[in-house]
């Protein structure tokens, strides 16, 4: 199956939301992604689709020269296939055509799949915020994607967009 990456729509928006609350135990509300996509200028908002349908979504904010990723998450239906990765792939490229030169996230510190996923796009461990979600209390692992790095994946990236 074919994956297509582009911007995210009004018309995604239910397809987003339900990705987002099946992803996380503190999903964002509905009115949080409408805002991202109306009333936010540093917000760029990306999805994966195939066949139709949604399988990924990825918000996240320029500012200046930086791009934060601010939400990201995959249908639980599609994870382990690679679209997750060529989504953020696709973000990061986007973002450097707009003079991004680094990036930063935060992630679970118990989410191995993520944290793996990340290390393998040259991110590194900057630091830690400690109990940082409110539903247990767990720590955010901050991770930044620094140039070169940044430049060395986007070069040597390879992904099947269309």
């Amino acid at each position: 199956m074919t994956c297509l990456f582009r911007k995210m729509t009004m018309d995604d928006l239910e397809q987003v939301v339900a990705i987002d609350q099946v992803s996380f135990g503190l999903p964002w509300p509905p009115r949080s992604f409408y805002f991202e996509l109306t009333d936010n200028p540093p917000s760029r908002c990306w999805v994966a689709e195939m066949d139709g349908r949604v399988v990924a979504m990825l918000v996240a904010w320029l500012i200046v020269d930086e791009i934060h990723i601010a939400t990201f998450a995959t249908h639980p239906d599609y994870r382990r296939r690679g679209i997750g990765g060529k989504l953020l792939h696709h973000t990061l490229r986007m973002a450097r055509e707009e003079g991004a030169i680094t990036s930063f996230l935060e992630v679970r510190a118990g989410n191995e799949a993520a944290l793996t996923m990340y290390r393998k796009f040259g991110y590194m461990e900057s630091g830690l915020r400690k109990g940082y979600y409110s539903d247990n209390r767990e720590d955010a692992v901050l991770m930044t994607l620094a140039s070169p790095d940044y430049e060395r994946l986007l070069l040597d990236g390879e992904t099947d967009e269309r």
